[in-house]
């Protein structure tokens, strides 16, 4: 059996990591968060690696996290522990390299936190974005309800997270949740260029999301909803 998350680097320096679990939508699971911190750790560790790009297998990026194994810790202080011991989305924001998403199909929970940590993030035409969490009865755990309202309007970000309703892409445009919108067969293409671009001019790109977390309150931002 493959590994739910593949990791590869090109000779520019650009790391790849692939949610690969399409018969489950990618919805991330715990093994998945461990490859994500293992991953992340070894891009973070290797200077040859310039920019890491996030990209979802099959039909969508990810629907989010994977509901079945909710309540299957030994006890919420494991849980939380856990969380705090690989706090995978603190790693993503405070990361040396460049971070880009690329985005199709469903990008749901935690399949939009991940992205909202990210420098850039590019959309097929198509893809729908949603916190849906609170129709689950619980609230975004990923730092959704941080990020969320300092990448878009508060007003826009407080709907998403009180209904859980998606949004398409030409709002996610529209309020600036997304970079660049592509038809899906142009959306290789697009993120390649957006790379190059950025590996020729050899400076960081920081993107809105990040930018905006590194306040003085960005670890209460790392820290949501744990």
């Amino acid at each position: 059996m493959s590994d739910p998350v593949r990791f590869d680097i090109d000779p520019r320096g650009v790391a790849t990591i692939t949610l690969a679990r399409p018969e489950r939508l990618n919805a991330i699971n715990m093994e998945m968060r461990d490859l994500l911190w293992t991953y992340l750790e070894a891009c973070r560790d290797n200077p040859d690696v310039r920019v890491i790009l996030f990209r979802g297998e099959g039909p969508c990026f990810s629907a989010g996290a994977d509901i079945s194994e909710f309540g299957t810790a030994p006890s919420i202080i494991a849980a939380r522990r856990a969380r705090h011991d690989r706090d995978v989305w603190g790693l993503l924001l405070d990361h040396r390299c460049i971070t880009v998403a690329r985005m199709h199909g469903y990008c749901f929970g935690a399949g939009l936190e991940l992205p909202l940590c990210c420098d850039v993030r590019i959309a097929a035409e198509g893809a729908t974005f949603a916190l849906p969490e609170v129709t689950l009865g619980y609230i975004p755990s990923a730092g959704g309800t941080q990020t969320l309202p300092r990448t878009i309007p508060p007003g826009v970000a407080a709907d998403m997270i009180l209904t859980g309703q998606p949004i398409d892409t030409e709002a996610a445009l529209r309020h600036g949740l997304v970079d660049r919108v592509v038809p899906l067969p142009d959306l290789d293409a697009a993120i390649d260029a957006e790379i190059s671009r950025m590996l020729r001019e050899g400076r960081r790109e920081e993107g809105r999301g990040r930018s905006q977390l590194r306040g003085p309150d960005a670890a209460d931002a790392r820290r949501g909803g744990d």
